[in-house]
């Protein structure tokens, strides 16, 4: 792919891209939200997005941008998740062939949702170096172009264009905050709402198990991810070369969560807003109700990105394992 810069122009390119395509995804309200964090809180519900997830803005504005030459030879990644179910269905939209790498212990709905959009999976251990290694393979056998999960700048311009949205949706919008992994989401956002408004805050919410995000941010220099422990399972990977210096750049902070608020957070939304979200989307939800935010703000517009909502309805976090 074309590795051109990550601007507000690119964002709004992507969006040209992605019209009629992607959803254009509803801004919900909570009137139990607004008492409990003491804002006006609005949920940006990018789990009713295709695929269940923001993914699949990235992953179609990536693929459009292929020759006829590299979609003749079709695309590949490497995922555990959203992004692999995302590249599936934008691979199929246009008939092109999708191969997927993925660990063996992925979720088994999203296996089942990434073979149902007709890509091809292979499976590995879930170590990193594995997961290349196939994918590599892969490459070299068909000829696929890889699409990164998030660490691209037309990955990153296709998830900003959820900031574009944000902005037109919610008048008098001061602050955002958006679940971090790899940073595609938050990066892109970011980008585009500082823009727009440089009074706008954007936060990051991360879990405390994988915490490199608010760590490099403090640091003042990138910390890789080691070792991750958390239920978010969608927040696992370490901060990119290209979103880095865009969060380093444009997020004023991290907020980090245990796992507990998280679960807290993810059964306050399934309850009170009826809204099916996975666990890495909670975490901006938890990052709301934290006692760190609160002190930061309160009677501000807050907007509120709901990542995902492709959870494995078998293993709740809530529910007792035998």
């Amino acid at each position: 792919m074309k590795d051109t810069s990550v601007t507000l122009d690119s964002i709004q390119q992507a969006a040209g891209r992605l019209r009629n395509v992607s959803h254009v995804t509803p801004v919900l309200t909570s009137q139990f939200l607004n008492n409990r964090s003491g804002n006006t809180v609005f949920l940006k519900a990018e789990h009713l997005q295709r695929v269940g997830a923001f993914k699949f803005r990235g992953a179609q504005n990536a693929l459009s941008q292929l020759s006829n030459e590299e979609l003749k030879t079709g695309v590949a990644t490497q995922s555990s998740g959203n992004h692999a179910q995302a590249l599936a269905l934008a691979a199929s939209l246009k008939n092109v062939p999708a191969y997927i790498v993925m660990p063996e212990n992925a979720p088994t709905p999203k296996i089942a949702a990434v073979r149902g959009y007709g890509a091809e999976i292979t499976f590995c251990q879930p170590i990193i170096q594995e997961r290349e290694r196939r994918l590599a393979t892969i490459q070299k056998t068909t000829g696929a172009t890889y699409i990164p999960p998030y660490n691209h700048p037309s990955i990153i311009s296709g998830q900003g264009t959820i900031g574009l949205e944000l902005l037109e949706q919610i008048s008098d919008l001061e602050v955002v905050i958006a679940p971090v992994g790899g940073g595609g989401l938050l990066s892109g956002v970011a980008t585009a709402i500082k823009a727009h408004n440089p009074k706008i805050q954007v936060y990051g919410a991360e879990p405390t198990g994988a915490d490199d995000a608010a760590r490099s941010l403090r640091a003042g220099k990138l910390i890789p991810q080691e070792a991750p422990n958390t239920i978010a399972d969608g927040l696992l990977t370490s901060l990119g070369t290209h979103t880095w210096p865009l969060i380093q750049r444009f997020v004023d902070a991290i907020i980090t969560v245990n796992d507990a608020q998280t679960v807290e957070a993810m059964r306050l939304i399934w309850e009170r807003t009826k809204q099916l979200i996975e666990p890495s989307a909670a975490v901006a939800v938890a990052a709301l109700l934290s006692n760190e935010f609160k002190r930061e703000f309160t009677g501000s517009h807050v907007a509120v990105i709901l990542s995902g909502g492709n959870t494995d309805l078998e293993a709740l976090p809530w529910q007792k394992k035998n």
